[in-house]
């Protein structure tokens, strides 16, 4: 199959990797100087290549505030049966323009990044593959996926939202208010310096994707149920309610230990 996979970043680089070899690829990307280190795939920088590559499927790999932009951009230049793909971990809008652009289209979210996993062992790492696109391109996907060992899971782009909501808005908010609090510390703790690797992590991640993830319709909800946390185990302490605190703790350990 000829593919063609939009922008030579941290995840274009990784789709390449696990496709050129297997098929032919080519990466269409602005910046010269990204292209540097990609290997076994052709390296587009104009237009017209993509036109003469006729790819069977493209991968939208850019910056998450540039995926519909990127699309328009190339959607030109692409035959009519191609198949366009994007991996963001945004969807918003996502569902309209496909609807309009008159091309066969796959949706999915590798979850992961080149911040925290690490991609030559993903067995214990997910993907979901929006379940209202084109079939071919889902068994492409699917397929792919699970011959790098991911756990798969087909949602509808509302049912998507909601995930990340819950899996990502919650960790990203509490790593926010441990930045937003923490002092320096000349002789940190294991915990303190973990939390901190957990923090500079998220926030080396773009501005525009960690404003789009919590600007989800659904985020709001999940704070709420931060807050009402706060709230109970502020009381606790304020009361010094050791019974209060030993349920408490149970409670969460028990959460845990259902969520393995």
């Amino acid at each position: 199959m000829r593919i063609l996979v939009l922008g030579a970043g941290k995840m274009g680089s990784f789709f390449l990797d696990l496709l050129s070899f297997n098929h032919e690829t080519a990466v269409f990307e602005k910046d010269p100087q990204r292209l540097r280190f990609t290997y076994n795939t052709l390296r587009f920088t104009s237009l017209e290549e993509i036109r003469e590559f006729k790819p069977e499927l493209v991968i939208n790999a850019v910056t998450v505030k540039y995926t519909i932009t990127a699309f328009n951009e190339v959607l030109p230049y692409l035959p009519d049966d191609c198949i366009i793909s994007d991996i963001s971990s945004v969807k918003t809008g996502l569902k309209d323009f496909y609807e309009k652009c008159n091309h066969r289209y796959v949706s999915t979210h590798p979850m992961f990044g080149p911040t925290f996993a690490n991609l030559n062992q993903l067995q214990e790492e997910n993907a979901i593959i929006i379940n209202e696109g084109d079939y071919m391109g889902r068994i492409f996907f699917k397929d792919l996926y699970s011959n790098i060992g991911l756990n798969i899971y087909e949602y509808s782009f509302e049912e998507h939202d909601k995930t990340v909501a819950y899996s990502l808005s919650i960790p990203f908010v509490s790593t926010f208010v441990f930045a937003a609090v923490m002092k320096h510390q000349d002789a940190p703790g294991t915990t303190f310096k973990r939390h901190m690797k957990i923090a500079k992590g998220v926030l080396n991640e773009d501005d525009y994707l960690l404003q789009e993830i919590l600007f989800n319709p659904h985020t709001p909800e999940q704070i709420e149920h931060i807050e009402k946390e706060m709230d109970e185990l502020l009381t606790i302490i304020r009361n010094k309610d050791a019974d209060g605190m030993k349920a408490y703790l149970t409670k969460i350990r028990t959460n845990l230990a259902a969520n393995k």
